[in-house]
């Protein structure tokens, strides 16, 4: 039971999309993430995944969804810092930042950030900050 400073453990790490655990509870995890550019368009087929921005903002963009479309035919919302979004399992959609963004997760300890994707931006061994 020991509180936990966010600026600092995101203080801890540089990498882009390459998500931290921070905490975790009843089987969640609490993981820390620094956004910069784009990622990959995936979904997660069991999982529910909450973005909470804590610094700088990021477009989630979507596809098959109602949202509003930009010029290059995608749907997104923007979330801004003090906001967070949560994305239903199934929903494909990719974070977007153009600019150095940190985000708290919380989603269920089996999730892979890339979800229905194996890539090069996978990362299946999360380590603890």
């Amino acid at each position: 039971m020991n509180k936990i400073n966010i600026a600092e453990k995101f203080a801890r790490f540089s990498e882009h999309y390459k998500p931290h655990i921070a905490a975790e509870l009843n089987g969640q995890y609490v993981k820390l993430v620094k956004f910069e550019g784009e990622f990959v368009f995936h979904h997660h087929d069991h999982e529910d995944e909450m973005f909470l921005v804590v610094k700088g903002r990021f477009r989630m963009e979507f596809r098959d969804n109602e949202l509003r479309e930009d010029e290059f035919g995608n749907r997104h919302e923007w979330i801004e810092e003090g906001e967070f979004i949560v994305v239903p399992r199934g929903v494909e959609h990719r974070p977007v930042a153009e600019q150095e963004c940190w985000v708290v997760l919380f989603e269920p300890a089996s999730t892979l950030n890339t979800g229905n994707i194996v890539n090069e931006r996978t990362v299946a061994q999360l380590e603890r900050v």
